[in-house]
């Protein structure tokens, strides 16, 4: 299938309303307080609005979509992170060529300049006053919840712009194209740890890691209703925040489409099994630690580069037994 036709198809251009405040106030505790004591994220500076604007459109399909990512300092580092997340498209079977639809978005100033090194013109610059990002950051953790939700204004205002984005965490590894898997005519649909075979069902634990979105006025409502959600649910992140409101009767009253995606073809470190005929994209999540993730996403390609490389038909993955271990040691201290 043609790759220009494939985006074609998952996107129906709709004109786009002016910014607009959330109107679930019908549905929802007023705010006010909460919003008098949070600690705002800063607005784009009018340099940063010009930057973004010409990394989206350097890197944007012609019907306005964007892969995005994000980096900090660690995943930066050589050898680490960064490094796994490229050598998957370069060894995937037709993801190479998706490369250039790529938007880095980096985290502090040496992330950056490691990007720019490989992507010229597709990395951004994500500005924080007075929060360092740049080490590595455990899920639920301190500044990775600032971290998480300074990432979720970003996505909104992606939206706000008319791009609509796939986002994709930058622990996985992309073995085939997942854009022939995406549903059509969905607003927005996102990974989960485990599906039940119904893509509808809202019980479906959503997995923040692995997401896309079109912007139409929908997603731009969603998205400033889960922001502002953050301040009924302190202390939790996007993705948890997400799982306690995905089946809120005002997304229905927006008109919201949500799907779930099959584990089959966005796979990930919770499952305890995969085929890797089908594998799309693998995602090191249910996993303590970046070394640990490395680790076992380093096999990961071994693995397929047996099997699609060397035609090694037999093969299968193995278990990312250095993510599993991490799990185990944290909960048997508790």
């Amino acid at each position: 299938m043609d790759f220009a036709y494939k985006f074609a198809s998952l996107v129906q251009p709709q004109p786009l309303p002016h910014p607009q405040f959330s109107s679930f106030s019908a549905f929802v505790p007023t705010l006010n307080a909460a919003k008098q004591n949070s600690n705002k994220t800063n607005n784009f500076e009018a340099e940063d609005r010009e930057n973004l604007a010409r990394v989206l459109r350097e890197a944007s399909t012609a019907e306005k979509t964007v892969i995005v990512t994000m980096m900090n300092q660690a995943y930066a580092e050589l050898n680490s992170t960064f490094d796994v997340f490229l050598e998957g498209f370069q060894v995937g079977e037709g993801t190479e060529k998706l490369l250039r639809h790529v938007v880095v978005v980096c985290l502090d100033e040496k992330a950056y300049s490691q990007c720019v090194e490989v992507f010229p013109l597709q990395c951004f610059l994500l500005r924080t006053t007075g929060i360092d990002f740049s080490g590595e950051r455990l899920f639920m953790v301190g500044d990775n919840l600032e971290m998480m939700w300074r990432r979720t204004e970003f996505f909104g205002s992606l939206l706000k712009l008319g791009y609509n984005f796939l986002f994709t965490d930058m622990d996985t590894v992309w073995l085939r194209d997942p854009f022939p898997r995406l549903i059509p005519d969905v607003d927005f649909q996102i990974a989960c740890d485990r599906f039940n075979g119904n893509s509808s069902d809202t019980r479906n634990y959503a997995n923040g890691g692995f997401k896309f979105v079109v912007a139409n006025h929908r997603t731009i409502e969603f998205y400033n209703y889960l922001y502002e959600s953050r301040l009924r649910y302190p202390g939790n992140n996007e993705q948890e925040v997400m799982n306690k409101i995905k089946g809120n009767q005002y997304l229905n009253k927006i008109g919201l489409k949500i799907r779930f995606l099959d584990t089959t073809h966005v796979g990930n470190f919770c499952q305890s099994n995969w085929d890797i005929t089908k594998v799309c994209v693998m995602h090191a999540n249910c996993c303590i630690g970046k070394d640990n993730k490395m680790k076992d996403l380093r096999q990961v390609l071994d693995d397929w580069a047996a099997y699609f490389t060397n035609g090694d038909r037999a093969r299968e993955f193995r278990q990312p037994m250095n993510c599993w271990r991490s799990l185990r040691r944290r909960y048997s201290k508790k």
